[in-house]
């Protein structure tokens, strides 16, 4: 294992986020500190976590070479006392009678009634069973896109609030999404992620499966290329080797959003090596200058061709 003297700040809670020096945006950047003295190198120096949006990452080299200083990499030996390091958290579950309960809600879900306009009601009710897609009351018309395992365990929902004509989020006059453990007030609560979709691995085992960043694109997905299993990370650092395990043995074929393609392209070597994993070149290869700019994702692509 390498060892570094600058390291990026581990994560301890929001307290050891800060402002972004190039985006300006809140609880978003990680700073470098010196392994040696614990002390951070300098407040700008460090990487913001918006991959796509920002991109800022001043690394300890550039820093030093900008300011003439010596690069010292060494790492001295300490003397310190083991500690027993503490044992992981379990991961913590919803009833499923929560999610029960919210699936079968008849307050309104402006996501169904996006879905029932591209198709119709039929298709978007099918969808909404096939994927745990709930109601939430916290905002109204909110959809609740359940997390439930290979195992059938619900890790939780994420909440989000859509516009049921255009099907985009609702970000104005903020970013209206949520998570149901802390909507329930579940006190304690460790959520372990898994993909969106994953108890439908169980339904086939042989069928090939297709990843994809948003839960809206995966399940709108479903109905165009209805030959894959289709699955959501949720966010675009989020398709890692630990949610990747369910997947060994299958055939997978990552379909990154425009902007992430070169990033999910580089993150294939550290997935699971038990799994075949491929990545589609359909939107980068089919996307013009405009909707590269714009970071088109499949479902963008495959409701315009609808359209057309």
């Amino acid at each position: 294992m390498c060892n570094y003297r600058y390291t990026l700040e581990p994560y301890k809670g929001m307290k050891t986020r800060y402002h972004c020096p190039n985006c300006n945006k809140k609880g978003v950047f990680t700073k470098y500190i010196d392994t040696q003295t614990m002390e951070y190198l300098n407040d700008i120096v460090g990487k913001c976590n918006r991959l796509v949006k920002c991109c800022y990452h001043y690394k300890p080299k550039q820093y030093f070479d900008d300011n003439n200083i010596s690069f010292d990499t060494t790492i001295y030996p300490k003397v310190t006392p083991r500690v027993k390091p503490k044992p992981k958290p379990k991961t913590s579950f919803v009833d499923v009678d929560v999610m029960r309960k919210s699936t079968a809600s008849k307050n309104p879900n402006y996501f169904i009634d996006y879905l029932a306009s591209l198709w119709d009601l039929e298709i978007a009710i099918f969808l909404a069973d096939k994927y745990n897609i709930g109601t939430s009351k916290l905002w109204q018309g909110a959809t609740v896109f359940w997390q439930v395992d290979i195992n059938s365990n619900v890790r939780s929902g994420k909440i989000m609030l859509y516009n049921a004509s255009t099907g985009k989020r609702i970000k104005e006059p903020y970013n209206h999404i949520n998570w149901a453990h802390k909507a329930l007030k579940l006190d304690n609560f460790n959520l372990e992620q898994c993909y969106f979709g994953e108890h439908l691995l169980n339904e086939d085992t042989s069928k090939p499966v297709a990843i994809v960043e948003s839960e809206k694109t995966a399940v709108i997905a479903s109905i165009f290329l209805p030959e894959f299993i289709w699955l959501a990370c949720g966010s675009v650092n989020n398709l890692n080797k630990a949610k990747t395990k369910v997947l060994n043995g299958r055939n997978v074929v990552l379909f990154p959003d425009l902007k992430c393609y070169n990033l999910w392209n580089d993150k294939i070597p550290t997935l699971s090596t038990l799994a075949s994993f491929k990545i589609s070149t359909l939107l980068k290869d089919k996307a013009n200058e405009l909707e590269r700019e714009q970071g088109l994702d499949l479902a963008d692509y495959l409701v315009k061709i609808q359209t057309r």
